[in-house]
């Protein structure tokens, strides 16, 4: 697989997936910093009275940009490689951090304008699918993008660190320890980085490649399975916290901890849903996925003690949704042509973010109003079982076509 690149140099495909695999955990870092703060904020009033609602909108705002925007950016790394995108996105996501430790921190309106832009660090995911895609073949390629996908644990490093660093160091040296990371990697990632000598190049103009990606069955297929499965667990990693303090009187510390517990279960099994897809069906392992989502959902509706059936609940779930995500670009990958990977990969990414971006925002309404957050689990349960419908139906399907 070692090959001379067009930029002159032997580019190791190992090397580069490692290279972006990082890329990808210190983007979600970034992308993450406010979800362990807004529990802070509220219980400290640092912004004033603010309410559940509030705390969930800070939390999704960046999740819904970084999602939005990969549609773009997933077209773009087709276009240019991601040689040329991951140190651009890690460069531009530097400014609203550095804007949020200086300009931002005591107002929660400067707050959401700071994590609008902040979500540029969400769009890390659509270069780096695309990018590892071209350099390993088909039958790797499930295994090689969850080991790309296990860069979401970034969110892991966001939940354990931010909260310590902001009470024992400053208020400010999360964002700036974020920021000078994100500079070193910007660097480092143009140094190193090589696009894959047999990338190929699409020749069409982004907006047509926009439009013919969205209407093929494989996308908007695979965009549901992602909404649920990637965004089922980027609802739990940004809103966990705030949940397990309200329902279960845990400190902000504790919470961010176990939320980090959360993210490394589905962090470590996505690898090993794109592993199973190079090995077996891929609408086996999805189905696998969303039965087990819909048990352990509504098993958690009913607030069972996080002491016993409560952990292991929340745990399951997040094997599943992990092996569930992994195993989505599993799918892709077999039935999405090479060239379409990067901008299939930007609309599913997409989809998998705005799947984040509306469970926070649900649950904290349905919260305010019932002081219950059975409803909202409730509602996962039903539709992660409705995805295992359309997963052994409409998806199996589609998969059949494209290897016929």
């Amino acid at each position: 697989m070692s090959e001379q690149s067009t930029h002159g140099r032997v580019g190791n495909p190992w090397v580069m997936l490692a290279m972006a695999t990082l890329g990808f955990a210190l983007n979600f870092w970034a992308w993450a910093l406010l979800s362990p703060l807004g529990p802070l904020f509220r219980k400290e009033g640092t912004l004033g009275d603010i309410s559940e609602s509030d705390v969930s909108l800070m939390v999704a705002v960046p999740v819904v940009v970084g999602s939005l925007g990969r549609i773009w950016i997933g077209a773009l790394t087709d276009r240019y490689g991601g040689r040329i995108m991951f140190p651009l996105v890690s460069a531009a996501t530097i400014v609203p951090i550095l804007f949020l430790a200086f300009v931002a921190i005591d107002s929660y309106a400067l707050i959401l304008v700071g994590g609008f832009f902040l979500g540029i660090g969400g769009t890390a995911f659509a270069v780096g699918v695309p990018f590892v895609n071209a350099w390993f073949p088909p039958q790797r390629r499930g295994l090689a993008t969850g080991i790309f996908g296990m860069g979401m644990g970034g969110t892991a490093i966001s939940a354990l660190t931010t909260v310590k660093i902001y009470e024992n160091i400053d208020e400010t040296a999360p964002f700036l320890i974020t920021a000078a990371v994100l500079a070193v990697y910007a660097v480092v990632s143009w140094l190193v980085l090589r696009d894959a000598p047999d990338r190929q190049v699409p020749t069409t103009s982004l907006a047509q490649r926009l439009r013919s990606n969205a209407v093929l069955p494989i996308t908007w297929q695979a965009s549901i399975l992602y909404a649920v499965a990637f965004g089922g667990y980027v609802a739990f990693s940004v809103y966990l916290p705030a949940y397990l303090q309200t329902a279960h009187d845990l400190s902000a510390a504790d919470a961010s901890n176990r939320m980090a517990g959360f993210v490394v279960v589905a962090v470590l099994m996505r690898p090993v849903g794109g592993w199973l897809c190079d090995r077996v069906d891929p609408v086996l392992v999805l189905a696998a996925t969303y039965a087990v989502v819909a048990v352990g959902a509504a098993i958690t509706a009913g607030n069972p003690p996080l002491d016993g059936i409560g952990t292991v609940a929340f745990l399951v779930m997040a094997a599943a949704l992990g092996m569930g995500s992994g195993a989505t670009f599993g799918l892709i990958a077999q039935a999405a042509e090479p060239a379409r990977v990067g901008g299939v990969t930007g609309i599913v990414g997409a989809a998998g973010g705005l799947g984040g971006f509306v469970p926070p925002l649900l649950m904290g309404y349905i919260y305010g109003r019932t002081d219950s957050y059975a409803i909202g689990l409730w509602l996962l349960a039903i539709t992660a079982a409705l995805t295992l419908l359309l997963t052994v139906t409409v998806v199996r399907r589609t998969k059949e076509l494209a290897h016929a």
